[in-house]
């Protein structure tokens, strides 16, 4: 069955002190706090001491030297927060808490004292937040980028690089047969008259510096 949550807000004018009704076996919250404090609301959180069976709670929120309270009563939760609304920009508050079981409410919590700021510092933070969620946005952005082309580089520099280690196997693998065939044509051209291959200094003859002048004798 679904919980049912029941909220009583009132103002009271305080003239005199309300008489106690306090139940005695159960504690008063403790570690209240207060969260997301803007210049108009704000939010209270408290705990419960182990052991207490609630059932709701209430709390009474006033001005300071103001004698004014809203007391906020809710029963059928289990909750250990309220929102606070209605609130005055630069205004001091007291605030305190009362757990709520089957027996009565419990004492109160010690006074929590805050200030509301304005609403002009409430905007600045707000914009202050977003500009930093838009950098952090940017930022996360620019280092995918920056990733992606270095990705891409190493890629391209894997490529180069075999391509280069596959040119050269080949150059390598070409060599030896290039220095048959040079060898091959070598041979063809050489002879044992020319072993330099000296078709061309067959056409130049040999001048022979030593040989002797023919002498004919003619007998009378």
């Amino acid at each position: 069955m679904k919980e049912m949550k029941v909220r009583q807000v009132n103002f009271l004018h305080v003239i005199t002190p309300l008489p106690p009704a306090y139940s005695d076996s159960l504690a008063a919250p403790v570690n209240v706090t207060i969260k997301a404090l803007k210049a108009n609301s704000a939010v209270v959180t408290w705990d419960i001491p182990d052991g207490d069976t609630v059932i709701g709670f209430a709390i009474t929120q006033q001005k300071k030297d103001v004698r004014m309270l809203r007391f906020i009563q809710e029963v059928n939760t289990t909750t250990r927060r309220c929102a606070l609304w209605d609130l005055e920009e630069e205004t001091d508050y007291i605030v305190h808490v009362q757990s709520i079981s089957m027996s009565g409410p419990s004492l109160p919590s010690e006074p929590l004292h805050f200030r509301t700021p304005k609403e002009a510092e409430t905007q600045a933070s707000k914009s202050k937040d977003e500009v930093t969620m838009e950098e952090v946005g940017q930022t996360t952005q620019l280092r995918a980028g920056e990733l992606i082309i270095i990705v891409v580089v190493l890629i391209m520099w894997a490529g180069v690089i075999a391509l280069f280690c596959r040119q050269y196997d080949i150059i390598k693998d070409n060599e030896p047969n290039n220095n048959k065939d040079k060898a091959k044509n070598s041979s063809e051209c050489s002879t044992p008259e020319h072993p330099t291959g000296g078709l061309l200094r067959s056409k130049f003859p040999k001048n022979n510096n030593n040989r002797k002048p023919s002498v004919n004798i003619i007998e009378v």
